[in-house]
């Protein structure tokens, strides 16, 4: 189901219609014809926001929920669409910057060093993320790479700041 003038663009009109491929696409940051995971993980940004000042188990209760219903999303859309891991798809973005960003210490330095970082873990894909993404299909197979980037990611910023690498 693809956009006739731009073939790898999703017919986003068709798509958001229905709530769950709504949310898939991030609630439609994934309809950018431009990285559209960079924009789903842009997206992520006022879900954490909203949940920042939760106490940490509320936060880490909320994004395991939100990773468990991500591989039904994930599941339903792909099979709408027909291709796996459909590039619009991008609840997997944002769990896993929420996963990059659990326990980081507040403030917009710490927002943008997070989307960095889980940005280009989930780009370069290092070991075992690419073996991952091959290896793994499904809804599981598209949330669990991008889980993995985000535990990257908040390990880097976990060290940079205990480290005091930032001010």
């Amino acid at each position: 189901m693809t956009d006739k003038s731009h073939p790898s663009v999703p017919a986003c009109k068709g798509i958001m219609r229905d709530p769950v491929h709504w949310l898939a696409f991030g609630f439609g940051s994934g309809c950018s014809p431009w990285a559209p995971g960079t924009f789903g993980t842009l997206a992520a940004i006022p879900v954490y926001l909203l949940l920042i000042d939760t106490p940490l188990w509320v936060y880490i209760l909320i994004t395991v929920l939100m990773f468990i219903i991500g591989i039904w999303l994930c599941e339903k859309t792909t099979n709408k669409l027909g291709v796996h891991d459909h590039s619009g798809i991008v609840w997997d973005e944002i769990v896993g910057y929420l996963v990059t960003m659990i326990a980081a210490p507040q403030g917009w330095l710490w927002i943008v060093i997070g989307f960095v970082l889980f940005r280009i873990f989930d780009i370069l894909k290092p070991w075992p993320i690419s073996l991952a993404d091959r290896r793994i299909g499904g809804g599981f197979g598209i949330m669990i790479d991008d889980i993995l980037a985000g535990v990257f990611a908040f390990a880097v910023v976990q060290l940079i700041a205990y480290f005091k690498l930032v001010t």
